[in-house]
């Protein structure tokens, strides 16, 4: 499959320390691709780095196109969206003209239609994304009616709306419980097998395990281990440095018994 994203020997240094050390990664279309590892292993900076946020040395490709040199605003319109793991949204807005910020797309007829106090913004692409999240019915509330876990739902939809042809998520389930998990986790699917091409980081390894084509490991910023679910989750590098023996595989089991149970 063609890769949508592609980083070739991507390295982060903050002075002396080399905070992601030559990772390669590719995320096909239709692919949802885990990021894991310990608390500093690298995954945000991964994340930063590829988004714009943070210098880099190696090659970060979105669709063969080199983004070396792009600043984060440029590669968002070429189809990079993520999120952030403490959500910020537009306190003073619905959750729906949050989502209709995000879905626009600047153009002279795009300011037009503000002036004459036509809403910006792609419509159907909100819409869609609030339904793919089941989160319909809190379109006209406003951020300080939110839980945190609609708060990261709402940041989720909001990334979809733009309608992105690379989708990152820094820690998603976060701030969810178990059933809120497990159907963020669902609809996270849903997304990747209707084309769009995700990279999760997530620490909950039911999750990260049951939904993903592939994941990679970090460990300080080193790739310790890649593959399927079942060979990361058995891979003794990784069991060692993070999974601590059978954790993995009972995270997994228990939620495939809750999922028949459902």
């Amino acid at each position: 499959m063609t890769a949508v994203l592609q980083t070739t020997g991507l390295s982060v240094r903050f002075g002396g320390v080399r905070a992601v050390d030559e990772v390669d990664v590719a995320v096909a279309e239709g692919q949802l691709v885990g990021l894991s590892g310990p608390n500093g292993a690298g995954k945000t900076t991964f994340i930063d780095a590829v988004t714009g946020f943070v210098r880099y040395t190696g090659r970060a490709e979105l669709d063969g196109h080199d983004l070396a040199r792009m600043p984060p605003h440029a590669r968002a319109r070429r189809g990079l969206a993520r999120t952030w793991q403490s959500t910020e949204l537009f306190d003073d807005l619905s959750v729906r003209e949050n989502l209709m910020v995000a879905a626009e797309r600047p153009s002279w007829l795009a300011l037009a239609a503000e002036l004459v106090g036509r809403p910006a913004g792609d419509a159907a692409a909100t819409d869609a994304a609030l339904e793919l999240l089941g989160i319909g019915t809190l379109a006209e509330a406003m951020p300080s009616e939110l839980t945190q876990g609609q708060r990261k739902l709402v940041g989720v939809a909001r990334a979809i709306a733009m309608q992105p042809r690379l989708l990152c998520l820094d820690e998603p389930a976060a701030g969810l419980d178990t059933r809120e998990s497990e159907e963020l986790g669902r609809r996270l699917r849903q997304i990747a097998n209707a084309g769009t091409a995700t990279l999760l980081i997530d620490h909950d390894m039911g999750l990260v395990l049951t939904i993903c084509d592939l994941i990679v490991v970090l460990e300080f910023g080193k790739v310790i281990a890649a593959g399927t679910p079942d060979q990361v989750r058995r891979d003794p590098l990784v069991v060692k440095a993070y999974l601590g023996g059978g954790v993995a595989s009972a995270a997994v089991e228990e939620r495939a018994e809750r999922e028949v149970s459902t």
